[in-house]
């Protein structure tokens, strides 16, 4: 076997400008999720500029967010090199932290704005699922975020195609791709979505049913990664995260009904 070359994570360099293929994916999942939103929103009647005025403020906050979160649970780095906090460029931003600031962005941003929290969070849940199944491809891309190690053979029985495989190799070894296994279950997650939404759940069920379904995935594909933020030597905080996040969805949804909170349904109201 030849020596294997992985793809080139820079798609254009232009003087001293690069551009990689990282961020190339992140914006285009930002894109499709937006013009995604977009297009229901008017369909339910909200103001036309609603989705692009929230993510105006969401963006930046999420990513703000994100790198919080991941240095303050890489503190006893961060503390002795505070230097490199800001040096996101690096790499080093939390998927749930992004998440949480954008979920008090929207929370906010709704109460400004006269509208359910609700309504808008059950819009834009399908598209944040597949804007993280295709955020994973630029994981792919950088040759991060992957699992545990296997062999080429068991890469090879899962029928990938080779590009995937080849690229899974590195440091001389080859590893599961999680990215993949996180990205289908957020591309199933957003068929689910869609399909529910025609039935027309109570209003806040889409979104926290969105929550439980990405982090029952999120807490067994963490559990394959070898680049986790850990709590203790053995507790993976994402983990933790998961199973906070699917035990409050379900509550919440549970609460909601019973206390007569779910009053409108989907498009209703």
């Amino acid at each position: 076997m030849g020596t294997i070359q992985p793809l080139d994570r820079i798609a254009i360099e232009l003087g001293p400008f690069t551009i990689y293929w990282y961020g190339i994916i992140i914006g285009m999942g930002i894109l499709v999720g937006w013009l995604l939103a977009t297009k229901e929103s008017k369909k339910l009647g909200l103001p036309q500029d609603i989705i692009s005025d929230m993510l105006l403020w969401a963006i930046p906050i999420s990513i703000i967010s994100a790198r919080t979160y991941y240095v303050i649970f890489e503190w006893d780095y961060y503390s002795q090199y505070p230097g490199e906090i800001i040096a996101i460029w690096e790499g080093g931003i939390a998927i749930h932290g992004a998440l949480i600031g954008a979920t008090l962005t929207a929370v906010i941003f709704a109460k400004r704005r006269g509208i359910s929290f609700w309504k808008l969070a059950d819009i834009v849940a399908p598209s944040i699922i597949l804007g993280q199944a295709i955020g994973r491809w630029g994981n792919f891309m950088n040759q991060e975020a992957h699992g545990t190690e296997v062999t080429r053979s068991f890469l090879e029985n899962l029928n990938l195609p080779k590009f995937i495989i080849n690229q899974m190799y590195i440091d001389g070894a080859y590893y599961h791709p999680t990215f993949l296994y996180e990205s289908l279950w957020n591309i199933a997650g957003f068929v689910i979505l869609i399909i529910l939404r025609k039935f027309q759940p109570k209003r806040g069920e889409l979104f926290l049913l969105y929550v439980s379904w990405y982090s029952i995935g999120r807490f067994f594909v963490e559990g394959l990664r070898t680049d986790s933020l850990m709590l203790t030597d053995s507790l993976r905080i994402a983990q933790v995260i998961s199973l906070v996040l699917i035990g409050v969805s379900i509550f919440l949804i549970w609460f909601r009904r019973s206390k007569d909170y779910a009053k409108y349904r989907y498009a209703e109201g």
